[in-house]
């Protein structure tokens, strides 16, 4: 599997904030959000500015998940 953003979808949720509001918040795209939905992979200036506008560390992004 690779890479999860279960934990922004966490966070969000703790922000009572939609998926909308955050993608515009940050400026990224409707496909690059779905890309996300779909755990794959998205370049590091997101993660980056996603880490800059909630003020938290990578981990609270993004989570690793092994292949079984």
């Amino acid at each position: 599997m690779g890479f999860s953003y279960k934990p922004l979808w966490h966070l969000l949720v703790q922000r009572e904030m939609t998926k909308t509001e955050y993608r515009q918040a940050i400026g990224i795209s409707s496909a690059t959000l779905a890309k996300m939905g779909k755990n794959e992979y998205i370049a590091m200036d997101v993660l980056d500015k996603t880490c800059a506008f909630f003020k938290v560390p990578l981990s609270d992004v993004v989570e690793y998940v092994e292949d079984e």
